[in-house]
Protein backbone atom coordinates (compact mmCIF):
# COMPACT_ATOMS: atom_id res chain seq x y z
CA UNK A 1 0.00 0.00 0.00
CA UNK A 2 1.36 3.44 -0.98
CA UNK A 3 0.14 6.90 -1.12
CA UNK A 4 2.16 9.91 -2.39
CA UNK A 5 1.06 13.70 -1.94
CA UNK A 6 2.17 17.18 -2.08
CA UNK A 7 1.86 20.27 0.06
CA UNK A 8 3.15 23.90 -1.09
CA UNK A 9 5.43 26.28 0.77
CA UNK A 10 4.63 29.57 2.24
CA UNK A 11 5.97 33.08 2.82
CA UNK A 12 4.74 35.14 5.51
CA UNK A 13 4.75 38.95 5.51
CA UNK A 14 4.33 38.93 8.80
CA UNK A 15 6.53 36.47 10.19
CA UNK A 16 6.44 33.84 13.32
CA UNK A 17 9.59 34.12 15.04
CA UNK A 18 9.57 33.13 18.64
CA UNK A 19 7.56 30.92 20.39
CA UNK A 20 5.86 30.54 24.02
CA UNK A 21 5.78 27.40 24.09
CA UNK A 22 8.42 25.32 22.02
CA UNK A 23 7.06 21.82 21.97
CA UNK A 24 3.34 22.90 20.61
CA UNK A 25 5.16 25.26 18.36
CA UNK A 26 2.47 28.30 19.94
CA UNK A 27 3.88 31.81 18.46
CA UNK A 28 4.48 34.54 20.12
CA UNK A 29 2.91 36.71 17.76
CA UNK A 30 0.67 36.40 14.90
CA UNK A 31 1.71 35.72 11.49
CA UNK A 32 0.14 36.32 8.16
CA UNK A 33 1.87 34.50 4.73
CA UNK A 34 1.05 33.50 1.23
CA UNK A 35 0.98 29.83 -0.29
CA UNK A 36 3.40 29.36 -2.51
CA UNK A 37 1.52 26.79 -4.49
CA UNK A 38 4.76 26.31 -7.22
CA UNK A 39 7.40 25.28 -4.28
CA UNK A 40 5.93 21.71 -3.16
CA UNK A 41 7.54 18.68 -0.96
CA UNK A 42 6.40 15.62 -2.58
CA UNK A 43 6.20 12.52 0.14
CA UNK A 44 5.18 8.98 -0.60
CA UNK A 45 4.52 6.52 2.53
CA UNK A 46 5.00 3.03 1.82
CA UNK A 47 3.58 0.01 4.21
CA UNK A 48 6.60 -2.51 4.75
CA UNK A 49 5.59 -5.63 6.40
CA UNK A 50 9.77 -6.46 6.40
CA UNK A 51 10.28 -3.46 8.50
CA UNK A 52 10.59 -3.05 12.18
CA UNK A 53 10.77 0.19 12.35
CA UNK A 54 10.10 3.43 10.59
CA UNK A 55 12.75 4.80 7.70
CA UNK A 56 13.28 7.83 5.57
CA UNK A 57 14.81 8.09 2.53
CA UNK A 58 15.14 10.86 -0.67
CA UNK A 59 12.33 10.48 -3.19
CA UNK A 60 13.99 10.33 -5.60
CA UNK A 61 12.54 11.70 -9.31
CA UNK A 62 13.46 13.69 -12.42
CA UNK A 63 12.78 17.35 -11.67
CA UNK A 64 12.88 17.32 -7.90
CA UNK A 65 15.91 18.47 -5.74
CA UNK A 66 17.70 15.83 -4.20
CA UNK A 67 17.58 16.16 -0.20
CA UNK A 68 20.21 15.39 2.34
CA UNK A 69 18.72 15.28 5.67
CA UNK A 70 21.33 14.51 9.06
CA UNK A 71 20.24 12.29 11.75
CA UNK A 72 18.86 14.92 13.29
CA UNK A 73 16.58 16.01 11.14
CA UNK A 74 15.46 12.76 9.49
CA UNK A 75 14.73 12.06 13.54
CA UNK A 76 12.42 15.55 13.74
CA UNK A 77 10.50 13.83 10.81
CA UNK A 78 10.00 10.80 11.94
CA UNK A 79 9.23 11.41 15.15
CA UNK A 80 6.48 13.58 13.92
CA UNK A 81 5.26 10.72 11.96
CA UNK A 82 5.54 8.86 14.77
CA UNK A 83 3.34 10.94 16.88
CA UNK A 84 0.62 10.69 14.47
CA UNK A 85 0.42 7.09 14.05
CA UNK A 86 0.47 7.05 17.80
CA UNK A 87 -2.69 9.06 17.58
CA UNK A 88 -4.07 6.41 14.84
CA UNK A 89 -3.09 3.48 16.73
CA UNK A 90 -1.53 2.15 13.98
CA UNK A 91 1.20 -0.70 14.93
CA UNK A 92 2.72 -1.28 11.35
CA UNK A 93 6.06 0.34 10.00
CA UNK A 94 6.34 2.49 6.75
CA UNK A 95 8.79 4.23 4.71
CA UNK A 96 8.38 7.76 4.02
CA UNK A 97 10.22 9.36 1.30
CA UNK A 98 10.57 12.60 0.30
CA UNK A 99 11.58 15.27 -1.93
CA UNK A 100 10.79 18.98 -3.06
CA UNK A 101 11.16 20.85 -6.49
CA UNK A 102 13.49 23.59 -4.47
CA UNK A 103 16.18 23.61 -2.59
CA UNK A 104 15.77 22.98 1.40
CA UNK A 105 17.19 24.47 4.63
CA UNK A 106 18.12 27.52 3.34
CA UNK A 107 15.38 29.68 3.90
CA UNK A 108 12.80 28.26 1.34
CA UNK A 109 10.28 27.36 4.06
CA UNK A 110 11.06 23.74 3.64
CA UNK A 111 10.30 22.66 6.69
CA UNK A 112 6.98 23.98 6.22
CA UNK A 113 6.02 22.32 3.03
CA UNK A 114 7.63 19.09 4.19
CA UNK A 115 5.63 18.75 7.43
CA UNK A 116 2.70 19.55 5.66
CA UNK A 117 3.26 16.72 3.17
CA UNK A 118 4.09 14.20 5.63
CA UNK A 119 1.16 15.01 7.85
CA UNK A 120 -1.21 14.71 4.74
CA UNK A 121 0.72 11.36 3.67
CA UNK A 122 0.51 10.17 7.34
CA UNK A 123 -3.57 11.01 7.88
CA UNK A 124 -4.14 9.54 4.76
CA UNK A 125 -2.71 6.18 4.67
CA UNK A 126 -3.49 5.85 8.24
CA UNK A 127 -7.02 6.35 7.76
CA UNK A 128 -6.78 3.21 5.26
CA UNK A 129 -6.13 1.10 8.85
CA UNK A 130 -8.08 2.53 11.01
CA UNK A 131 -12.21 3.25 11.82
CA UNK A 132 -11.60 6.74 12.79
CA UNK A 133 -13.05 8.94 10.73
CA UNK A 134 -11.49 11.94 8.54
CA UNK A 135 -10.24 14.95 9.90
CA UNK A 136 -10.41 18.67 8.37
CA UNK A 137 -7.88 21.07 7.28
CA UNK A 138 -8.10 22.88 10.14
CA UNK A 139 -7.42 19.61 12.49
CA UNK A 140 -4.75 18.67 9.94
CA UNK A 141 -3.46 22.05 9.60
CA UNK A 142 -2.94 22.16 13.53
CA UNK A 143 -1.64 18.38 13.88
CA UNK A 144 1.03 19.64 11.54
CA UNK A 145 1.98 22.82 13.61
CA UNK A 146 3.14 20.57 16.16
CA UNK A 147 6.22 19.45 13.51
CA UNK A 148 6.89 22.83 12.20
CA UNK A 149 4.95 25.97 13.03
CA UNK A 150 5.02 27.39 10.08
CA UNK A 151 3.24 24.13 8.48
CA UNK A 152 -0.27 25.05 9.34
CA UNK A 153 -0.63 27.99 6.74
CA UNK A 154 0.33 25.45 4.36
CA UNK A 155 -3.06 24.10 4.47
CA UNK A 156 -4.76 27.40 3.59
CA UNK A 157 -5.05 29.76 0.44
CA UNK A 158 -4.10 32.40 -1.03
CA UNK A 159 -3.36 34.15 2.84
CA UNK A 160 -3.43 32.28 5.34
CA UNK A 161 -3.64 33.54 9.18
CA UNK A 162 -2.23 31.79 11.82
CA UNK A 163 -3.40 33.52 15.23
CA UNK A 164 -4.13 32.99 18.58
CA UNK A 165 -7.55 31.76 17.65
CA UNK A 166 -6.04 28.85 14.75
CA UNK A 167 -4.65 28.99 11.38
CA UNK A 168 -7.04 29.83 8.11
CA UNK A 169 -7.57 31.31 4.91
CA UNK A 170 -7.92 34.92 4.10
CA UNK A 171 -9.23 36.18 0.73
CA UNK A 172 -9.35 39.64 -0.63
CA UNK A 173 -10.59 41.30 -3.95
CA UNK A 174 -6.90 42.43 -4.78
CA UNK A 175 -5.81 39.63 -8.25
CA UNK A 176 -3.86 36.70 -7.72
CA UNK A 177 -0.41 37.58 -7.08
CA UNK A 178 2.87 36.28 -8.77
CA UNK A 179 5.72 35.00 -6.52
CA UNK A 180 9.29 34.69 -7.55
CA UNK A 181 12.33 33.93 -5.43
CA UNK A 182 15.99 34.82 -6.18
CA UNK A 183 18.31 32.04 -4.93
CA UNK A 184 21.58 33.44 -3.42
CA UNK A 185 22.52 30.54 -1.85
CA UNK A 186 20.99 26.65 -1.49
CA UNK A 187 23.42 26.04 0.69
CA UNK A 188 22.28 24.79 4.60
CA UNK A 189 22.08 27.55 6.74
CA UNK A 190 24.92 27.63 9.49
CA UNK A 191 21.71 28.63 12.14
CA UNK A 192 18.49 26.67 11.78
CA UNK A 193 14.74 28.11 12.20
CA UNK A 194 14.65 26.57 15.16
CA UNK A 195 17.72 27.75 16.57
CA UNK A 196 16.78 31.00 15.42
CA UNK A 197 13.81 31.05 17.22
CA UNK A 198 15.46 30.48 20.38
CA UNK A 199 17.88 32.88 20.12
CA UNK A 200 15.65 35.74 18.91
CA UNK A 201 14.08 35.66 22.83
CA UNK A 202 17.29 37.18 23.40
CA UNK A 203 17.62 40.37 21.56
CA UNK A 204 16.95 43.60 23.34
CA UNK A 205 14.60 44.27 20.56
CA UNK A 206 12.77 41.10 21.34
CA UNK A 207 11.13 43.03 24.44
CA UNK A 208 8.55 44.90 22.14
CA UNK A 209 8.57 42.70 19.00
CA UNK A 210 4.65 40.93 19.40
CA UNK A 211 3.44 44.76 19.48
CA UNK A 212 5.37 45.37 16.31
CA UNK A 213 4.31 42.53 14.66
CA UNK A 214 0.48 42.91 15.36
CA UNK A 215 0.73 46.86 14.41
CA UNK A 216 2.14 45.64 11.05
CA UNK A 217 -0.16 43.00 10.74
CA UNK A 218 -3.28 45.95 11.55
CA UNK A 219 -1.47 47.69 8.58
CA UNK A 220 -0.86 45.01 5.99
CA UNK A 221 -4.59 43.34 6.44
CA UNK A 222 -6.02 47.44 6.33
CA UNK A 223 -3.41 47.65 2.65
CA UNK A 224 -4.37 44.48 1.45
CA UNK A 225 -8.61 45.58 1.82
CA UNK A 226 -7.78 48.82 0.05
CA UNK A 227 -5.20 47.78 -2.70
CA UNK A 228 -2.68 50.03 -1.40
CA UNK A 229 0.17 48.56 -3.00
CA UNK A 230 2.91 50.78 -1.64
CA UNK A 231 1.59 50.32 2.17
CA UNK A 232 1.97 46.70 1.60
CA UNK A 233 5.55 46.96 0.19
CA UNK A 234 6.33 49.22 3.05
CA UNK A 235 5.00 47.77 5.91
CA UNK A 236 6.32 44.20 4.45
CA UNK A 237 9.92 45.20 3.90
CA UNK A 238 10.07 46.98 7.77
CA UNK A 239 9.08 43.44 8.87
CA UNK A 240 11.48 41.40 7.47
CA UNK A 241 14.45 43.88 8.42
CA UNK A 242 12.95 43.83 12.08
CA UNK A 243 13.18 39.88 11.99
CA UNK A 244 16.90 40.18 10.64
CA UNK A 245 17.56 42.69 13.30
CA UNK A 246 16.19 40.20 15.82
CA UNK A 247 19.42 37.79 14.76
CA UNK A 248 21.57 40.08 14.61
CA UNK A 249 21.03 41.57 18.49
CA UNK A 250 20.48 37.94 19.81
CA UNK A 251 22.89 36.31 21.95
CA UNK A 252 25.31 34.64 20.49
CA UNK A 253 24.44 37.15 17.18
CA UNK A 254 24.21 35.61 13.94
CA UNK A 255 22.91 36.85 10.11
CA UNK A 256 21.82 35.32 7.14
CA UNK A 257 22.12 38.03 4.91
CA UNK A 258 24.73 38.01 2.33
CA UNK A 259 26.58 40.40 -0.04
CA UNK A 260 24.60 38.96 -2.87
CA UNK A 261 21.04 39.64 -0.59
CA UNK A 262 21.92 43.28 -0.39
CA UNK A 263 22.48 43.78 -4.19
CA UNK A 264 19.00 42.70 -4.53
CA UNK A 265 17.51 44.90 -2.19
CA UNK A 266 18.98 47.53 -3.46
CA UNK A 267 17.91 46.65 -7.05
CA UNK A 268 14.28 46.29 -6.06
CA UNK A 269 14.64 49.49 -3.78
CA UNK A 270 15.88 51.44 -6.72
CA UNK A 271 12.92 50.43 -8.91
CA UNK A 272 11.07 51.81 -6.69
CA UNK A 273 12.53 54.55 -6.38
CA UNK A 274 12.38 55.41 -10.61
CA UNK A 275 8.77 54.35 -11.13
CA UNK A 276 7.38 54.74 -8.12
CA UNK A 277 5.97 50.74 -8.16
CA UNK A 278 7.83 47.26 -7.86
CA UNK A 279 7.18 44.13 -6.40
CA UNK A 280 6.24 43.54 -2.17
CA UNK A 281 9.53 41.99 -1.07
CA UNK A 282 10.48 39.70 1.74
CA UNK A 283 12.74 37.75 3.29
CA UNK A 284 12.59 34.38 5.34
CA UNK A 285 15.14 33.16 7.77
CA UNK A 286 17.60 32.94 5.22
CA UNK A 287 19.96 35.01 2.25
CA UNK A 288 17.39 34.09 -0.28
CA UNK A 289 14.92 37.28 -1.72
CA UNK A 290 10.98 36.87 -2.50
CA UNK A 291 9.14 38.79 -4.74
CA UNK A 292 5.41 39.34 -4.93
CA UNK A 293 4.32 41.28 -7.95
CA UNK A 294 0.57 42.15 -9.10
CA UNK A 295 -0.05 40.31 -12.52
CA UNK A 296 0.25 44.12 -14.36
CA UNK A 297 3.73 43.59 -13.54
CA UNK A 298 4.72 41.20 -15.65
CA UNK A 299 7.23 43.43 -17.73
CA UNK A 300 9.14 44.82 -14.14
CA UNK A 301 9.28 41.19 -13.16
CA UNK A 302 10.46 40.24 -16.43
CA UNK A 303 13.67 42.69 -16.43
CA UNK A 304 14.68 42.28 -12.97
CA UNK A 305 14.79 38.46 -13.64
CA UNK A 306 16.90 39.26 -16.66
CA UNK A 307 19.50 41.11 -14.45
CA UNK A 308 20.00 38.29 -11.72
CA UNK A 309 19.06 34.52 -13.98
CA UNK A 310 22.87 34.67 -15.08
CA UNK A 311 24.17 34.86 -11.54
CA UNK A 312 21.57 33.22 -9.49
CA UNK A 313 18.81 30.74 -9.65
CA UNK A 314 15.61 32.80 -9.83
CA UNK A 315 12.51 30.53 -9.10
CA UNK A 316 9.34 32.06 -10.61
CA UNK A 317 5.57 31.06 -10.60
CA UNK A 318 4.27 29.65 -13.98
CA UNK A 319 2.56 33.00 -15.32
CA UNK A 320 6.33 34.97 -14.64
CA UNK A 321 8.24 31.61 -16.44
CA UNK A 322 5.51 32.07 -19.37
CA UNK A 323 6.74 35.38 -20.00
CA UNK A 324 9.72 35.16 -19.54
CA UNK A 325 9.72 32.11 -22.49
CA UNK A 326 8.31 34.56 -24.88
Amino acid sequence: MIVEVSAPSNIALIKYMGKIDSVGNIPTNSSLSWTLNELQTFVRISLREDFVQDQWQPLTRPGLDQVHLNEVSIQRFLNHFKSIKKEWKIEKYFLVESANNFPSDCGLASSASSFAALTKGAVEIFQKFSLRSGIGLVEMAELSRRGSGSSCRSFFHPWALWDKDGVRALEFSSPSLLHQVVVVTDKKKLVSSSEAHRRVSSSPLFKDRVERAEQRLTEIIHALKNQNWRALHKTSWDEFLDMHSLFETSVPPFSYLETASQEILDSAKALWDSSGDGPVVTMDAGANVHFLWRPDQLDQAKKLTQKFANKYRVVSCKEIREVLEV
